[in-house]
This record gives C-alpha cells, sequence and structure tokens, in this order.
C-alpha cells in the first residue's frame, strides 16, 4: 500500500510526463542531465503535441535563460517578491534536469556551513575518528557526488559567513575535506549546480557579498503580467488542491474573475482602467489568491452547506490583507467602497463579493 501524502514532489506528481518525454527525446543533453534542454523546457512550459501539460505560468524567455545559465558554471538564482513561483520553478527544473528536486537546503537563520557543506555522525567519529563512514554529507555535497541540482530556498536569510561557503564551491567545483587527510577533496560530478532563490521585500534577509553574487547569474520573477494566465493557474492549483474533496465543484469563471482582479488591483495600486488604489503592506500574489479560493472553497462546502460565492471569497481576503499593518483595514475599506461598489451596480458577483466584505 502507498502511504498518502498531502503532497508529491514534482518528479513524482509528474512522472508519467517525465518518462513520456525521456522516451522521446532525441536532443543533446549536457553532460548529467536526464533530459536535454528542449525536453526540459517542455517540461516545464507544456507540450500540448506530447500530453505535457503547462506548469511555469510566467516569462517563457525567463525559462529559457535559467535552462541556459543552469547548462553553464554559475548558479542561478531566481529573485523576486514573496508568491512569484520561484520555488516551484527551482523544483520543476530540478525534477526534469537530475530526476529529483529533493536536494534541498532551507535558508533561515539556524542554517550553519554543515548545512551547505558536510557535518558528523558523533557516535562513529568518537568511536573511529574522521573516517568517509562517519563524514554526513549535505544535500549541497549530495549533489556534487551525483552530480545534481541542488536547491536552496531563501538563500540571503543564512548569515553571510555561511552562505560564503558556497564561494569555492561554485567558482572550483570542489569541496575541501581536510579532517580526512591533507588534499582530501570531492570534486563536482557532471551534472552539479545550485538553484538558489531570494525574496526582495521579506525581513530578516542578509545582503550577498560582491564575490559570491558573481557566482550566480541572476533571474527575477516577476508577478504574472496577464490576467487571462493568472486566472488559468489559480483554477489549475485549485482543482489539484480539491482533488481529494470531489464533492466541491470548480468556481465560476466570474468568481474567479472577481478574485483575479481584486489581487490584481491591490498588488499594483492601480485598476485596470488606470484608477489609482491604496496597496496594502501585505503581499498580494497569485499563490495567496490560491489560498484565498482554496479557503473559501472549503469554507463554503464544510460549513456553509452551499456553492462557493464571492462572498466567501472576500470573507477570507481578511487573513490575506490584514497582517502586519493595522492600515491595512482602511485600505481595503476603501477599496470596496470607491471600486468594487460601483461594480456591483452591473455585477451579481461583485455584489457577492461586497457583500462578504
Amino acid at each position: 500500500m502507498v502511504e498518502a501524502v498531502q503532497k508529491q514532489p514534482a518528479e513524482a506528481r509528474f512522472a508519467d510526463e517525465l518518462a513520456r518525454l525521456a522516451a522521446t527525446d532525441s536532443g543533446p543533453r549536457p553532460p548529467g542531465w536526464r533530459l536535454s534542454p528542449r525536453a526540459v523546457r517542455a517540461f516545464v512550459t507544456g507540450d500540448d503535441a506530447r500530453g505535457v501539460t503547462r506548469k511555469f505560468w510566467g516569462d517563457d524567455a525567463l525559462v529559457d535563460r535559467c535552462i541556459v545559465s543552469v547548462m553553464g558554471l554559475q548558479g542561478l538564482l531566481l529573485v523576486g517578491e514573496p508568491g512569484t513561483a520561484k520555488s516551484m520553478l527551482s523544483e520543476l527544473l530540478s525534477a526534469a534536469i537530475s530526476g529529483t528536486s529533493r536536494l534541498v537546503v532551507q535558508g533561515s537563520a539556524g542554517v550553519v556551513e554543515d548545512h551547505l557543506r558536510y557535518g558528523w555522525n558523533y557516535a562513529l567519529l568518537l568511536a573511529e575518528g574522521p573516517s568517509a563512514r562517519a563524514l554526513v554529507p549535505s544535500p549541497v555535497l549530495t549533489a556534487m557526488r551525483s552530480g545534481q541540482i541542488v536547491r536552496i530556498e531563501e538563500l540571503t536569510r543564512c548569515p553571510p559567513e555561511v552562505q560564503d561557503a558556497l564561494i569555492s564551491i561554485l567558482s572550483e567545483r570542489t569541496l575541501a575535506v581536510p579532517e580526512l587527510g591533507e588534499g582530501t577533496e570531492i570534486r563536482a560530478a557532471p551534472g552539479f549546480n545550485v538553484i538558489a532563490s531570494a525574496n526582495l521585500r521579506d525581513r530578516g534577509t542578509h545582503e550577498m557579498s560582491g564575490a559570491l553574487k558573481r557566482r550566480f547569474n541572476f533571474e527575477t520573477v516577476e508577478p504574472i503580467r496577464d490576467p487571462a494566465f493568472e486566472r488559468a493557474l489559480i483554477a489549475r492549483q485549485l482543482a489539484d488542491r480539491l482533488a481529494d474533496h470531489p464533492a466541491i465543484p470548480t468556481p465560476e469563471a466570474d468568481l474567479l474573475d472577481v478574485l483575479v482582479t481584486v489581487f490584481r488591483d491591490l498588488r499594483t495600486g492601480r485598476t485596470a482602467d488606470g484608477t489609482v488604489v491604496a496597496q496594502p503592506s501585505s503581499i498580494m500574489s497569485t499563490a495567496e489568491a490560491v489560498n484565498t479560493v482554496h479557503a473559501a472553497s472549503l469554507a463554503a462546502a464544510y460549513l456553509h452547506g452551499g456553492p462557493l460565492t464571492a462572498a466567501h471569497v472576500a470573507g477570507q481576503l481578511r487573513g490575506v490583507v490584514f497582517k502586519d499593518d493595522p492600515e491595512d483595514a482602511k485600505k481595503l475599506r476603501a477599496y470596496v467602497d470607491q471600486i468594487a461598489r460601483p461594480r456591483a451596480r452591473s455585477s451579481r458577483a461583485w455584489a457577492a463579493f461586497c457583500d462578504g466584505t
């Protein structure tokens, strides 16, 4: 029996698609890669002819640049605001290139050099001294040995002296292990590289040193510009989340239109017709929009026993906007009064949204 889990890694969720791509992949492959760069791009951006779904709904040219970057000898650093799918993109690239996305270091203030280099099994260390058997490899070292991609999430949350442990790894593709004897080192196998991510607006981040910046290619992941793309992504991710709740129906198109419009208006501080609105300090990302409509769907089905309406969405929106600044409550109220209520005169969905606030 397969144990049920809430979320499988990308290589498990899309195993059939990866197998189909591998079976038809005749393109040249860089050393150590499971798929050719063209097949990696098809896995991320979709290929209808081969039954491969689009997974990253953003700038396809960005995906191309990321793939080219990982083929080189610099790491790839995905930067941008929270909720712009940086982690998802790194997971998809790793799954397609290396066959696994599970070599991950989660950056935080508690990360030490051992998380990026290696540690020791202290029972074995005391019993027999430094040895290859006592060494505990980090995900970075494991990726170097196996020629795979390692992902470092929230790199700038790591202390600067810990970040700089990557400098020699990225520049020399070598990790010295002096405890095992003079000159002992581990050299990266073909296919190894680092994909890191960093948020631009989060608190508690550290500046990267100039030396480390030079070892990375920076790519900025922007919020989705096309409302239709964003609506399609939200619908797809909601369907995935509700797969275990078959009794919950798919939201109506006009409800998703209201959701996407509200988030885009508050995210950009401007409506589609150019009217300026006050931006809340909270992150109004696509990821938060998915969380909002997911929570609204569950509330409608399990608590209220009725169909999902824009009123349920409005009720859950408070948990997104009211996080840090008390002034954000006033900003949302002003948006409802000045923008949403005039729209409600000709739209049932907007009227329900106003009722829910």
